[in-house]
């Protein structure tokens, strides 16, 4: 089965940064779009950023621009997400997902997703 394993969130004070994985098992990013998603207590999941296996970057989240980094580790078969000065609005659960074949905003269009790795921004 295709599966996906979030690792790499934690306790962080403003301005910080983490790096979160997203572990791939059973497929691999060709022929696939891996996504990062969000969800703050009371709040609807929101695509953050997401790469495609053709190479394609889509930036969804208007908050994280210039903060939030997405790559791909071809050994590790790991989607790496590198999020540069932390805010509280950044606070919450972390979800990467996949789907066929390309990139897309809506969390609906998503089929595989892990568990999720929680975020938490707070001095």
């Amino acid at each position: 089965q295709k599966q996906l394993v979030e690792s790499g969130g934690g306790l962080v004070q403003p301005g910080g940064s983490l790096k979160l994985s997203c572990e791939l098992s059973g497929f691999t990013l060709e022929g696939h779009a891996i996504a990062w998603f969000r969800q703050a207590p009371g709040k609807e999941r929101e695509a953050v950023i997401c790469i495609s296996g053709i190479g394609g970057i889509m930036n969804y989240a208007a908050s994280g621009k210039d903060r939030f980094t997405i790559s791909w580790n071809n050994a590790e078969n790991t989607v790496h997400l590198q999020v540069n000065d932390l805010k509280a609005e950044d606070t919450g659960v972390y979800y990467c997902a996949a789907r066929l074949p390309l990139c897309s905003g809506p969390a609906v269009n998503y089929l595989t997703w892990g568990r999720g790795t929680q975020v938490t921004v707070s001095s």
